[in-house]
């Protein structure tokens, strides 16, 4: 599937560069993370996914860590784990599989 990514945000001349690319040449867990931020304030939204696929559920723990921090629920602290561990997880499978097709 082809998905078409703009460069032409002015967001993107302000990114950092990735330090571990720079010095390594392999990119970091998270090496897509800004630019799929940046996705996301386009509206490109699979674009975002396909970018960083870790995003959607980065952005549902930040969500979710927001409301408890005013709200509290009763089962939060089973909320937050759960949610801290499927993004682990879908952070360290991305990159696994990334790294498996870039040295494949």
């Amino acid at each position: 599937m082809q998905v078409r990514i703009s460069k032409n945000l002015l967001l993107e001349k302000f990114m950092l560069p990735c330090v571990n690319k720079k010095i390594f040449g392999v990119d970091c867990l998270g090496c897509g993370m800004q630019r799929s931020i940046s996705l996301l304030f386009q509206g490109e939204f699979e674009a975002a996914f396909y970018m960083y696929p870790a995003i959607y559920p980065l952005l549902s723990l930040l969500l979710f860590l927001g409301f408890n921090f005013f709200y509290k629920f009763k089962y939060g602290q089973i909320i937050k784990t759960g949610l801290i561990t499927i993004t682990i997880l879908t952070i360290v499978i991305s990159y696994v599989i990334k790294m498996k097709i870039i040295f494949n």
